[in-house]
């Protein structure tokens, strides 16, 4: 099958997740064109049936703005028409559904018809999408996808909840390549981030206000209290400043790295005893379930996907949103007992093996087939 794929190339979840299901479809034989403004940030070496088309839009003194949208979906059709796609699958509603609705339709007057799929990622429809400005937009380019996926049930029954959608909504959970994301032997890492065997924690984020980054630091600084600890903080993003000023408030910036973004988070992960993510809101928790797959516990806040995934008092622990007294403790009482972190290490590894890519990935290969049979059928 020849399969357009429209994301964002940034470290977000939704371009992660477009960027992996789209190499991991080319290693099954399928042809995969990213239609993107940049190479996605995991697209990161060269993959047999994988292709690349740069949107281009360029500044005019008449735009305020240069009109991305109009742009991409120029290059939507360019690309379908000359590389003879069967598919599209885009990523994120704003704007990709929209203009793969733009291009489908001018393709449709050149005789070449290309269903398009919607995957509603998280704040594509509980934030940015519920905006007045453009949710009769997102109302609409989703109601007019040909297929229609979310990454988890909250976010089906949010995106149902949110706007007057008629289309069906398929669940089709994120996943982890437990191949790459794994424990290993990284003794001699671990000793120079805490010298002294402290425990060490991480949280990864595009550090958004969405993902409560100062509660990250006063959980942390009420574990470093009671425990001998090390926060990896692997990231950027607005909330950055204001993270390092309140550091240097509780005075703990000896014991906090900040190491912007990262391509090998496995890494760290692998040097890491415990994952923080006390987030607002999450659509799946994508960063947890790597964590996971490494062997990490997780101490998170018990919204929207999270319990999905994390399994409170089981593969780690969930509070409400902004109980760092909670979150605090929870973290303690696991770290200091040996036996019960075992435990919960096993069974945070055996969660993530259910979402392993090459469990889900068949999921997606028969939604695909589904959609373009039926659009077949009504266009015959």
């Amino acid at each position: 099958m020849r399969i357009g794929i429209v994301c964002y190339p940034t470290y977000g979840g939704s371009g992660v997740i477009a960027t992996e299901l789209g190499k991991a479809l080319a290693l099954k034989g399928h042809q995969v064109h990213f239609i993107t403004y940049r190479v996605p940030a995991r697209l990161d070496s060269f993959i047999e049936n994988v292709y690349y088309h740069e949107v281009n839009y360029a500044d005019y003194p008449l735009f305020e703005r240069a009109p991305y949208e109009s742009a991409l979906a120029s290059k939507i059709v360019d690309v379908a028409l000359y590389e003879n796609l069967d598919l599209l699958h885009v990523h994120y509603a704003i704007p990709h559904a929209s203009a793969a609705f733009m291009a489908r339709e001018i393709l449709k007057s050149k005789k070449h018809y290309l269903p398009y799929i919607t995957t509603l990622h998280g704040t594509d429809i509980t934030l940015v999408g519920k905006d007045a400005t453009y949710a009769p937009v997102v109302e609409f380019s989703i109601n007019q996808s040909d297929g229609v996926t979310a990454v988890s049930n909250s976010l089906r029954e949010d995106t149902y909840k949110n706007f007057n959608i008629q289309k069906d909504i398929s669940v089709i959970h994120n996943f982890v390549d437990t191949s790459r994301f794994k424990k290993a032997r990284k003794e001699h890492f671990k000793k120079a981030i805490a010298p002294n065997d402290e425990k060490v924690l991480i949280h990864t984020s595009n550090f958004r206000r969405v993902k409560r980054t100062e509660d990250v630091i006063r959980v942390f600084k009420l574990i470093h209290d009671k425990l001998p600890s090390k926060l990896l903080l692997v990231g950027d993003g607005p909330e950055r400043q204001p993270m390092e000023q309140l550091c240097r408030e509780l005075h703990i910036c000896d014991s906090v790295r900040f190491l912007g973004k990262q391509e090998a988070i496995e890494e760290l992960l692998a040097v890491s005893d415990l994952f923080l993510m006390p987030s607002e809101s999450e659509s799946f928790g994508l960063a947890a379930l790597e964590a996971m797959a490494c062997e990490v516990p997780v101490i998170s806040s018990n919204t929207g996907g999270i319990p999905e995934v994390n399994i409170h008092g089981k593969t780690g622990f969930m509070s409400a949103v902004g109980d760092i007294k909670d979150m605090s403790e929870n973290a303690i009482q696991l770290l200091s007992n040996m036996s019960l972190y075992k435990e919960f290490k096993n069974n945070a590894y055996a969660q993530a093996q259910r979402f392993d890519i090459n469990i889900i990935l068949p999921e997606y290969e028969s939604f695909y087939s589904k959609v373009v049979e039926r659009h077949f059928v009504i266009t015959k």
